[in-house]
């Protein structure tokens, strides 16, 4: 359950540019990896209260978001196959310049909250627990924004058809500018937290945004529900393989599983093409 709460926070930042934009933002882990080593270098390097760290790590992901959008996403807008190729770049760029500022090496992150809690016999950390809840209260209160706000409505809009909601007077590109800001942030908080549960490294964007994607195809485009249900059958089923088969297997099943739904059922398990 824990691990499955992390899941769905660091792949609903994902499932919103890809159900609003249209377009597999291939960067997205890269905010994950850099709002894990700015709160590294916050918290740890220069010794910054550790909650206010993370409200500055999502303020920057949210900076980052913004950053890519007005520099790559709105310059190349239509051309989807472009941006994609474009963020994949842009996150092994990324890659590099912390391998430049940091190191290679792998480091471990101090978590949020420290202290332990045996839930039938099995270790749970404050800082798993507070992952989860977190997640969840982000969903929910995302998943209120976008039904109970005009901002929220007009995202359904664009998500649904861009051109007719631009015709309703929407401003499509106010619309996927809040969009990309709300990934990035939410992609930011989602990296603090997966560092924390595994460790730093320059590679780390690699495995939430294979989660991410596997999660977008399986649940269908853009389905918050979708996400939550979704996340959570990836997570229960990595940690039985991991417990019964071998570690080794733990993404083999989130391949296969990606595979499967692509063949016998494109549009996901719930079919949704809109938020």
């Amino acid at each position: 359950m824990l691990l499955s709460g992390l899941y769905a926070l660091i792949a609903v930042g994902f499932t919103l540019i890809f159900s609003v934009g249209r377009t597999l933002n291939l960067a997205y882990g890269a905010y994950l990896m850099l709002g894990g080593y700015f709160y590294f270098w916050a918290s740890q390097g220069i010794d910054i209260p550790k909650l206010i760290v993370v409200f500055m790590a999502v303020l920057f992901g949210v900076f980052v978001g913004v950053l890519k959008f007005l520099l790559i996403v709105k310059p190349l807008k239509g051309n989807h196959i472009a941006i994609e190729i474009s963020t994949l770049i842009l996150a092994v760029i990324l890659q590099a310049g912390v391998i430049l500022m940091f190191g290679d090496s792998s480091k471990i992150l101090q978590p949020i909250i420290g202290g332990v809690v045996y839930v039938a016999g099995a270790p749970v950390t404050y800082n798993m627990l507070i992952a989860t809840l977190a997640s969840w209260a982000i969903l929910l209160s995302l998943y209120v924004f976008i039904r109970r706000t005009d901002i929220g409505r007009a995202m359904q809009a664009v998500s649904m058809d861009t051109k007719g909601a631009a015709i309703c007077g929407i401003e499509t590109d106010r619309v996927n500018f809040i969009t990309w800001a709300l990934s990035g942030g939410l992609g930011a908080l989602g990296g603090v937290f997966f560092a924390s549960y595994t460790q730093l490294a320059p590679s780390m964007w690699v495995a939430p945004l294979i989660i991410s994607i596997a999660v977008v195809i399986v649940g269908g485009i853009g389905s918050i529900i979708g996400t939550l249900i979704v996340a959570h059958i990836v997570g229960f089923m990595e940690v039985i393989v991991v417990s019964l088969l071998a570690p080794e297997l733990r993404g083999v099943f989130t391949m296969g599983l990606i595979i499967i739904v692509l063949v016998l059922r494109p549009q996901g398990l719930f079919g949704r093409e809109e938020l």
